[in-house]
C-alpha cells in the first residue's frame, strides 16, 4: 500500500511550481497555459453559435454551459459558461474563426479577454473632502489652511493621486449646487498650480460644468460616482480636455440607493451596466485608455453586496480597463460608532485583498496606514 501525498496548488506563480518540479524549462514558456484555468460568461448567443461554442469546446476537452432549451431552440438568446484551461480557450478561440454566424469575432473577444491580465501595482488615491457633511469627516477641511495641510500630508504619505471632493454623495444626501461646488475648489486647485505640485488632481463631482473649470485648471481626472447618470454632458467634457475618468456604478441616486437595493444577478448588472457606460464615452470621443471603473461599493447595495464585489472585483478586469475600489471608512464595517483611526485600521484590513487581487487603485482617507500595507505585501 502507497501513502500518496497530495496537496492542491493555488499559486497564481504556476510557472514558479512548474520550475520546482524541475519541469523542462524549454517548454515552461507554453505549458503553463496548461494549468491556469478560467470560467468566462458569454452573453446573449443565438442557439446556433451556442451549440456551435460547446461543440468546439468540447473538441478541445472544455466545456461550456448553455440554456437547456438551446438545443431545441425554443429560446431566442441564451447566456453561456466557457470554462478551460488558458491552452483549451486559445484553441477554441482560434476554432471559431473558421465559424459562421458571427463566431469569427467571438473568437477575437475570447483572445482579447485572455489578454486581460493583473500585472501592475496598486496605486493609492487620497481623498480631500472640501465638504461640510461627508459621511466620515464632513468639516474636518472645508477651512482653506486646513484643506492644504491634509492636502500636503497625503502626498507626504505617499498618496498616487489626490481625489478632491466638493459634495458629499452619501446616502441620503442632497446635490449642492454647482457655483458652491467652485467656491470651494478653485482656491486649492490655485495653490496646487501655483506651488507646482505635480501629483495627478482627481476632482470628485457630478457635475459638467464643475468638472470643465476643474479640467482648465489643471486637474487631470474626473471622479463621477453617477457614471453620467447625473449629467449627460459629463462625457463630452471629458473628451473635450483629453481627461481621464472614473466611472462609478451607482443604483439610484444619494437620495434614494440605500431604500432596498435588489438585484437579480448583482455582478451581471454592474459589470454590463459599467460596459454600457464605456461605449457611451469612447463614442463621445473619450480614449478608452483613460477610462477607470469603480463598481461603487455602498452606492445602491446592501452589506452582502458590498463583500460579494470586494471578493469578485477581478471579475471586472474582462472590462479591460482599471479598476478602483473604495472601501474606507463606508458602511459596510457596520462600525457607526467608532473613530475613524479604527475604522481606517478594518478598512485596511479589507484593502488587503484588493491589493492581493492586484486591484488597479484603492481610494482612501488614510494614507500612511495604506501605503505601510503596500509596503508590507510587495
Amino acid at each position: 500500500m502507497h501513502d500518496f501525498v497530495l496537496r492542491e496548488v493555488s499559486n497564481t506563480d504556476i510557472k514558479k511550481e512548474l520550475e520546482d518540479i524541475g519541469f523542462d524549462k524549454s517548454y515552461l514558456h507554453e505549458a503553463w497555459k496548461k494549468f491556469v484555468y478560467k470560467n468566462m460568461k458569454i452573453y446573449d448567443l443565438s442557439p446556433a453559435q451556442a451549440n456551435i461554442l460547446k461543440q468546439t469546446a468540447i473538441s478541445v476537452g472544455a466545456d461550456c454551459a448553455t440554456h437547456r432549451e438551446t438545443i431545441t431552440a425554443k429560446i431566442d438568446k441564451t447566456d453561456c459558461i466557457l470554462g478551460g484551461s488558458y491552452s483549451q480557450l486559445k484553441k477554441i478561440a482560434a476554432k471559431l474563426v473558421m465559424q459562421p454566424f458571427g463566431l469569427k469575432f467571438l473568437g477575437e473577444e475570447i483572445n482579447n479577454f485572455l489578454q486581460s491580465r493583473k500585472t501592475n501595482s496598486t496605486q493609492i488615491v487620497g481623498i480631500l473632502n472640501l465638504t461640510q457633511n461627508s459621511f466620515s469627516d464632513g468639516g474636518e477641511f472645508y477651512e482653506f489652511e486646513k484643506a492644504v495641510k491634509h492636502l500636503e500630508k497625503l502626498i507626504e504619505d505617499g498618496a498616487d493621486i489626490i481625489d478632491i471632493g466638493a459634495e458629499s454623495t452619501k446616502p441620503y444626501s442632497t446635490p449642492v449646487l454647482d457655483d458652491e461646488q467652485l467656491m470651494r475648489l478653485i482656491p486649492i486647485l490655485e495653490y496646487i498650480r501655483e506651488n507646482n505640485i505635480a501629483i495627478p488632481i482627481s476632482i470628485d463631482t457630478r457635475s459638467s460644468k464643475v468638472a470643465e473649470e476643474c479640467l482648465k485648471l489643471g486637474a487631470k481626472i474626473i471622479n463621477d460616482v453617477s457614471g453620467f447618470d447625473y449629467d449627460e454632458k459629463m462625457p463630452d467634457v471629458i473628451a473635450k480636455y483629453g481627461a481621464k475618468v472614473i466611472i462609478q456604478h451607482s443604483k439610484g441616486t444619494p437620495e434614494n440607493m440605500q431604500d432596498k437595493p435588489e438585484y437579480d444577478n448583482l455582478l451581471d448588472e454592474i459589470y454590463l451596466g459599467l460596459k454600457n457606460k464605456i461605449e457611451l464615452a469612447v463614442s463621445k470621443g473619450v480614449k478608452r485608455e483613460d477610462i477607470i471603473v469603480d463598481p461603487g461599493i455602498g452606492f445602491g447595495k446592501t452589506r452582502e453586496d458590498n463583500f460579494e464585489i470586494i471578493k469578485r472585483v477581478d471579475e471586472l478586469y474582462g472590462l479591460g480597463c482599471p479598476v478602483m475600489l473604495g472601501i474606507s471608512r463606508k458602511s459596510l464595517l457596520n462600525m457607526p460608532d467608532a473613530d475613524n483611526y479604527t475604522k481606517d485600521i478594518y478598512s485596511v484590513a479589507l484593502n488587503t485583498l484588493a491589493v492581493y487581487k492586484k486591484v488597479d487603485f484603492i481610494r482612501v482617507h488614510n494614507v500612511e496606514l495604506n501605503k505601510k500595507l503596500m509596503e508590507v505585501l510587495i
